[in-house]
């Protein structure tokens, strides 16, 4: 098996996460830049936007998220959300992942036959940088997952860190030491997944 496909099946949701990392910040920095340049994008759009959280910026992340849900989530049953926001604060950083969409409507004016699917487009554009990013971040020995307190916290992150208007935010993506391993994963048989006609 290729190192590509091992760093695929190794990849995993990892909740349990620790402040440190096992490589340094201008490597994450690094993977984020390479994941954005060469990730794919419909008409090379390249719409995918994203922000590195690090240290206090990170705990700032993860404190809007608290306070946001703590508007609308019953008090009876906030401690259950308490203690899961703080496991996403107990990493080593969070990526944010946009797409600025006044790229994503240049593309519409431009070839309006195709309006309803640039976004779907768009989607799956933000899905591929994710999982490049989250795949390199695990190949380096970091564990992360996958988070999605968007819309709810979308104003509060832009007025943060001055961020554009037209970025619309997709996803949060908490990562850090690996405390806890991910348990064993249960697959579809591959029969019904997937067929071969030649």
């Amino acid at each position: 098996m290729s190192k590509y496909l091992e760093a695929v099946e190794k990849r995993r949701s990892i909740y349990a996460i620790g402040k440190n990392s096992p490589i340094i910040d201008d490597e994450i920095i690094n993977i984020i830049k390479h994941a954005l340049l060469h990730s794919p994008t419909a008409y090379n759009s390249q719409a995918n936007r994203a922000v590195l959280l690090i240290g206090e910026d990170h705990n700032d992340l993860w404190d809007i998220v608290m306070e946001t849900l703590r508007k609308i989530v019953p008090e009876k049953s906030f401690s259950k959300t308490e203690e899961k926001i703080n496991s996403f604060k107990n990493g080593h950083g969070t990526v944010l992942i946009f797409e600025d969409v006044s790229e994503t409507k240049a593309l519409i004016d431009q070839f309006p036959l195709y309006k309803d699917t640039f976004p779907l487009w768009a989607l799956q554009a933000s899905g591929m940088l994710q999982y490049i990013i989250w795949t390199a971040l695990e190949d380096k020995g970091l564990g992360a997952s996958l988070q999605h307190y968007n819309p709810l916290i979308d104003d509060a992150v832009k007025v943060r860190w001055n961020l554009p208007h037209e970025w619309k935010l997709h996803a949060q993506m908490p990562f850090g030491e690996v405390l806890k391993s991910a348990g064993d994963k249960e697959f579809e048989p591959i029969e019904k997944t997937f067929r071969v006609f030649r």
